[in-house]
């Protein structure tokens, strides 16, 4: 047998030094200069001294999912951060189902659903509320009696939540828009159509929606657990909005888009939906009220699923927008002081023998009259492969002066595919579907085939 290397002038054989990855997310991280904060973020101006060791060990960058000033939903960021920008987005309806651990086996739009309040001005109806825990008995009951419709399945999931179901009439027909106006003083209860230049399935089913929603209003205002809710006060739940229309078509696994096997450590249905429609192994642990025990045991969780193989590991927490989604700085920065003593265990095994990264999906200003907006989110990368650079402090004004500059969500995945030298070598051919980064799993042309 001749001896490896034979007529070759390159070396043989080179070292696997390929590496996972680990990819801590807080959501929301960036923000605006705070006046109450020195004109500093709160992440500029909290104490983390974990973060800033990582930064200093490590390059850094600014973080603008979908490009400058474009202000994205977690899922929309969520699916290029994914590496699947390019590939047709199935609709949040369709992760939440899949979440919450409804079967989603065919093609059929689905939609989220939800019992509101609502109120009656100037010929429009706006909506002044949504059903809380103490509403759930008279939500499910409101829900259930809902009158049938043909084409029309409503199933509950949470409080007064549930997913519709559009059966039978074919994926082009999710192209709606929206009845759920999202902000409750800005826009009234709007008006389903169908999006510009979708198939015309899309203006019918756009239709049959608005005479769905305008049946059910009608039977809610005069149910009998909304007349017993006025004796008691409280408002009633006699709007039904809709919203996240989409369809599951077929479409690559995270290991065959990306490469690698991945793994997600999860607490809410999005991101159970994610894994589920992605193939992804998950670990789903309950929030815990105390930010850095509960980032203690996502890392927990983190080191379980490298432990069984997966090469990237998306770590994920909301605490930090539910922060700044409470219009006060100071709890944002306290939360995020509170979050970084838990991240020192990023410095030691198995996580020092990994690519680490850690950025947001979005900037939440913790001030203003925004949800979420473009503006840019700090990113700092360490391990690998990765060349540190000057940066000694986590926040959006030094990571602006990073060696990594501003890129793109779809960006980040392969940039730490390189620094784990999973980069694909592009020219190469070895699998059916081109991934992303270097394919673990291909197959073997075999002497018996």
């Amino acid at each position: 047998m001749p001896a490896l290397g034979y007529g070759e002038t390159q070396p043989p054989r080179l070292e696997d030094d390929r590496l996972p990855i680990v990819l801590i997310l807080l959501d929301g991280l960036g923000d605006r200069a705070q006046p109450e904060l020195g004109n500093r973020t709160p992440l500029e101006a909290a104490s983390t001294p974990v973060l800033d060791e990582l930064a200093r060990r490590g390059a850094c960058g600014l973080h603008v999912p979908l490009g400058p000033g474009r202000a994205p939903a977690s899922e929309v960021a969520h699916w290029a951060i994914f590496g699947y920008e390019g590939v047709l987005f199935p609709g949040r309806a369709v992760l939440e189902a899949l979440g919450f651990g409804l079967p989603v086996a065919d093609s059929d739009p689905r939609l989220y659903a939800a019992l509101r309040a609502s109120t009656v001005r100037d010929g429009a109806v706006w909506i002044t509320g949504r059903s809380g825990a103490a509403d759930e008995a008279d939500a499910r009951r409101l829900l259930a009696d809902l009158p049938q419709a043909a084409g029309f399945e409503l199933e509950w999931v949470r409080l007064g939540e549930g997913i519709l179901r559009l059966t039978g009439a074919g994926p082009e027909a999710a192209a709606v828009t929206d009845s759920d106006p999202f902000f409750e003083d800005r826009q009234p209860w709007l008006r389903p159509r169908a999006q510009t230049g979708a198939h015309p399935s899309a203006s019918a089913m756009a239709q049959a929606l608005a005479t769905y929603l305008l049946a059910a209003r009608l039977e809610l205002a005069g149910h009998p657990v909304n007349r017993d809710r006025a004796r008691r006060g409280l408002p009633a739940l006699d709007t039904l909005t809709t919203k996240w229309a989409g369809a599951r078509l077929p479409l690559p696994a995270f290991a065959e888009r990306v490469g690698a096997s991945g793994g997600l450590v999860t607490s809410s249905a999005l991101y159970r939906g994610f894994a589920r429609l992605l193939a992804m192994d998950h670990r789903d642990l309950a929030t815990n009220s105390d930010p850095g025990q509960d980032m203690a045991a996502r890392l927990d969780a983190a080191r379980d699923l490298l432990r069984g193989g997966a090469a990237f590991v998306h770590v994920h927490t909301k605490v930090v927008d539910e922060a700044g989604h409470s219009r006060r700085p100071g709890a944002k920065l306290k939360v995020l002081e509170a979050l970084d003593p838990a991240l020192a265990a990023l410095l030691e095994p198995p996580f020092d023998r990994a690519v680490v990264a850690v950025t947001g999906d979005h900037a939440t200003p913790s001030s203003g009259g925004v949800i979420h907006t473009g503006d840019p989110t700090p990113l700092l990368v360490a391990g690998g492969a990765v060349r540190p650079d000057a940066v000694s402090e986590f926040g959006e004004e030094p990571c602006a002066r990073g060696s990594i500059g501003t890129l793109r969500a779809a960006d980040l995945l392969p940039l730490l595919l390189g620094h784990a030298n999973r980069a694909r070598f592009l020219g190469a051919r070895a699998t059916a579907s081109d991934s992303i980064g270097f394919p673990d799993q291909v197959e073997p042309l075999l002497p018996s085939d």
